[in-house]
This record gives structure tokens, C-alpha cells and sequence, in this order.
């Protein structure tokens, strides 16, 4: 199994737009699906609600790593942590980096999330599974966010 997924999109819109809606943390909350309690800061814990459908019990927290305006925005968190009754804790996180890139169409959006090979054997192969499906999903919320296509 990779310890990583990674996925990219080129949006046509903007680095400046495209950097707006992934780190102001209403608009990410808008099209990741989550309510999230303030804003990103670099070094604090951001913390919410999950608002998927058939997610609404989960909450959301993730540790700010670094915010590189119009370049980079990183994050720990627990993958495909699922389970209100378990406590992911001591469990150490995996890494989620946005990377942007101004291409001639646009902006180049790539996601990493690293370090699959920390997650506990027992759950690891469905977080990667899970996570892998669900950046695909959360490239084309961005995109359709972006252009208001959604």
C-alpha cells in the first residue's frame, strides 16, 4: 500500500481566488462540508463540525501546520477518523498539503496527505481507500466552488 494520496486540478480561476476559498475558513467550510469555529491560524488547532451528509456527529479538528499565502496551506489530522466512541488521540496524524501553482489556465491545486504508514494496521488500508475517494471529491468542490458552478 503508498503511505500517500495525491491529487491535482487545474482551476481556471486566479491563484489569488482559488487561495481565498481553501484558506478563509468559512469558504473552505462551504465546499470541504464542515462548520468550522474561526479561522485558520498557523500552530492552533482548528475545530468543527463535520457537515457531509451522514457525517453530522463527526467532529473536525486539524492542527494548522503552515500557511504560505498563495502557495502553501498544511494541516495534521486524524484520517477517516469515523468513530465517535474511539479516541484517535494518540494516534499520530497524517500530513495534508495544498500546494498552488499559477499556470497558464489558471491555478494548479495539488493536495498531498502523507504518513498513511503511522496510521494504526487495523484501520489504515480504509483510511487511504476512504481518503483517497474523498480528495477526489474535494478537487472538483473546490473547482466548483471556485467558478460558482455548485
Amino acid at each position: 500500500m503508498e503511505n500517500k494520496v495525491e491529487k491535482q486540478i487545474e482551476i481556471a480561476a486566479p491563484v489569488a481566488k482559488v487561495w481565498d476559498a481553501l484558506t478563509d475558513y468559512e469558504k473552505f467550510g462551504a465546499w470541504f462540508r464542515v462548520k468550522l469555529e474561526g479561522p485558520f491560524v498557523a500552530g492552533k488547532v482548528s475545530t468543527g463540525y463535520i457537515t457531509w451528509p451522514g457525517y453530522e456527529h463527526l467532529k473536525w479538528a486539524a492542527t494548522v501546520k503552515e500557511i504560505v499565502p498563495q502557495k502553501l496551506f498544511s494541516f495534521t489530522w486524524h484520517p477517516y477518523a469515523v468513530d465517535p466512541e474511539k479516541d484517535y488521540s494518540q494516534e499520530i496524524p497524517t500530513l495534508v498539503e495544498f500546494r498552488l501553482e499559477a499556470t497558464t489556465g489558471g491555478t494548479r491545486v495539488t493536495v498531498t496527505e502523507s504518513g498513511f504508514d503511522k496510521v494504526p494496521e487495523a484501520r489504515r488500508a480504509e483510511a487511504f481507500r476512504m481518503n483517497e475517494r474523498g480528495w477526489e471529491q474535494q478537487m472538483k468542490n473546490i473547482e466548483e466552488y471556485v467558478l460558482g458552478t455548485k
